[in-house]
């Protein structure tokens, strides 16, 4: 399942900075906008998994993930 997130994205002076408005902690700055993009989706996926590896560390004894639709 892919899912999507929104990033937030401008321009300030020489430098596009931005972060996804559903993960805190997950901004970015580049020298131009396509590069902002590209680490901002590094960043995100590199969170993503960290949330994960965190979660599933801190589950003792039987587990199950469940997938949710929000």
């Amino acid at each position: 399942m892919k899912s999507f997130y929104t990033a937030v994205v401008q321009r300030d002076g020489p430098w596009w900075i931005g972060w996804v408005e559903e993960i805190p902690g997950v901004n970015c700055q580049a020298r131009t906008r396509d590069k902002l993009i590209e680490n901002l989706g590094s960043a995100l996926k590199e969170a993503l998994e960290m949330n994960q590896a965190e979660a599933l560390a801190a589950a003792t004894g039987d587990y199950e993930e469940v997938s949710l639709e929000v």
